[in-house]
């Protein structure tokens, strides 16, 4: 994308981003030309602003004749244009006194607290998945493409799920899928098995492959559902930001996420296997179903493991280069008070 975008334009978009999310109004061409040092004259600048609009990276309100981001102009600035800035010391020290590593549900509860405070938008944390070891599964045929998966767990707990496969099986490669999952993964932690699946499993037993993953993929998600699922503080903070509150069923829609807590602890889930901080912006991240929001969201560990995420729900007209760090800080001190355990 970064081709399609010459050095003049790149500059400008950043410009524009910058300006909007500061003063919440759209950016005219003499506004850029008196904000840029390229020396570019007002017309200059509207050839450009009309060619980013074309791409789709800009738009204009019907309202005035300035522009404003798109989602896609916001993707374009985080993953190119942006210049991270360093946590200020007053903002990590008080990030580090509210997660005293002294009990781990307080930990969980004072990310999403602080991580509110400092942003002034929500803040969401997942509670740490608790690791289950796997003792054995079973299936039993329902009907030509639907099977129960029975999963037992080494601590006993039992869960049951129905499966929807993409082909009929018949019941010796149930039993035959059944016994090659237990004789392979019995005692292993889920986590572990997802990983080691693709190599092994796979190659092993090609014709029944397909359902030993959906059942692996599964059990992995049916045991490791956290205790406390998605602890939310500041979620009506965002009734401030005129963005969001301007319409009231998109308002609507989001707080109706927030109470589906089950739904957004999926949606967050993807977040885990990412490496560091991870950007959703806009209806495309299909964590939050509209254009006005984002997410930024990053990993913590326990011992070395990802056991769930933090991070911030907001406008997408948020100022990214300070939320970034701050979630990536905290990321990394929920990591470090809940290890000390």
């Amino acid at each position: 994308m970064a081709r399609m975008l010459n050095e003049r334009a790149q500059a400008l978009l950043k410009i524009l981003v910058e300006r909007y999310i500061a003063d919440g109004q759209p950016v005219g061409s003499r506004v850029l030309a008196r904000a840029s040092s390229l020396e570019l004259s007002p017309a200059t600048i509207r050839n450009v602003m009309a060619d980013l609009e074309e791409m789709g990276f800009v738009s204009s309100p019907h309202t005035s004749a300035g522009r404003i981001p798109t989602p896609k102009g916001y993707r374009f600035f985080v993953d190119t244009l942006l210049t991270v800035r360093p946590l200020e010391e007053v903002e990590r020290t008080q990030i580090e006194d509210t997660l005293m590593p002294d009990d781990p549900h307080r930990v969980v509860a004072a990310a999403s607290q602080v991580l509110s405070e400092l942003t002034h938008f929500a803040g969401v944390v997942i509670a740490p998945r608790r690791r289950s070891s796997l003792r054995h599964v079973e299936f039993i045929h329902l009907s030509e493409r639907r099977v129960l998966l029975i999963i037992v767990a080494m601590d006993g707990e039992v869960q049951n799920r129905v499966l929807v496969t993409d082909r009929a099986y018949n019941a010796a490669q149930l039993q035959e899928a059944a016994q090659a999952i237990n004789q392979h993964y019995a005692g292993l932690d889920f986590g572990d098995i997802t990983s080691r699946v693709r190599n092994e499993l796979l190659d092993l037993h090609r014709d029944i492959s397909g359902l030993m993953k959906a059942a692996i993929d599964t059990g992995g998600e049916a045991l490791r559902q956290p205790a406390d699922g998605v602890v939310l503080a500041g979620e009506r903070n965002l009734i401030e930001y005129e963005d969001l509150a301007s319409d009231r069923a998109r308002l609507r829609k989001l707080f109706d996420l927030f109470e589906k807590k089950a739904q957004l602890l999926k949606l967050l889930d993807d977040s885990e296997r990412a490496e560091g901080v991870k950007i959703f912006i806009g209806g495309d991240s299909q964590l939050v179903p509209l254009d006005e929001c984002s997410i930024v969201t990053a990993p913590y560990e326990v011992d070395g493991r990802v056991v769930g995420t933090v991070g911030v729900i907001g406008p997408t007209r948020m100022a990214y280069e300070r939320v970034i760090p701050i979630v990536d800080i905290t990321a990394k001190l929920v990591s470090s008070a809940l290890s000390q355990h």
